[in-house]
């Protein structure tokens, strides 16, 4: 029996595996592109606590992107990804108790919110994922985005961390309605 309509389209994915759920690095594959990649300090974990260094699993949407436009060009593509240029006051609040939690702020900030403009090039280009946005749950982590990584690919608080060149490469590639998968 055949049905009429459209036939569903399968949504682009980018997938992060590991050898083990304990492991700080990884691979990240996007249709052709294969990349190395760095993991939270603790690696993935399925229950993800504030400050417990995890990257979280799960499926996570990519709602936008931002880049230091004092340092670079917009990036090219992004294919229907929001590309916003960061300024010196953007932070992300960080404290599971404040009203902003998990959220985009302006420094200076009453309440602890991590720096989105920084020195050490980690956020030149930065992706904001779509964990515990929605609904926002205290304590259950924040600030988890895909971001370059840190000499020597050493892991991270949390996010995803590629080369610089290579997530460049990739923020090129993204398609409308990517999503990113971390298995068990």
């Amino acid at each position: 029996m055949r049905t009429r309509g459209k036939i569903p389209q399968r949504k682009p994915k980018i997938v992060v595996r590991s050898l083990c759920a304990g492991a700080t690095r990884g691979t990240l594959t996007y249709g052709n592109l294969t990349f190395p990649c760095a993991l939270g300090r603790s690696g993935r974990r399925s229950i993800k606590r504030e400050g417990d260094g995890a990257t979280p699993i799960g499926r996570l949407a990519i709602h936008r992107a931002h880049y230091r436009p004092d340092r670079l060009l917009r990036p090219a593509g992004g294919g229907g990804v929001p590309i916003s240029p960061l300024r010196p006051s953007d932070g992300w609040c960080d404290a599971p108790t404040d009203r902003n939690y998990n959220r985009p702020v302006r420094h200076p900030y009453p309440a602890s919110a991590e720096h989105m403009w920084r020195s050490d090039r980690l956020y030149d280009v930065v992706l904001v994922l779509g964990y515990n946005l929605k609904p926002r749950i205290a304590g259950r982590g924040s600030a988890i985005f895909m971001h370059a990584t840190a000499p020597g690919m050493k892991p991270t608080e949390g996010c995803i961390a590629l080369e610089p060149q290579h997530l460049r490469r990739l923020v090129s590639a993204l398609r409308k309605h990517t999503v990113l998968d971390i298995p068990r």
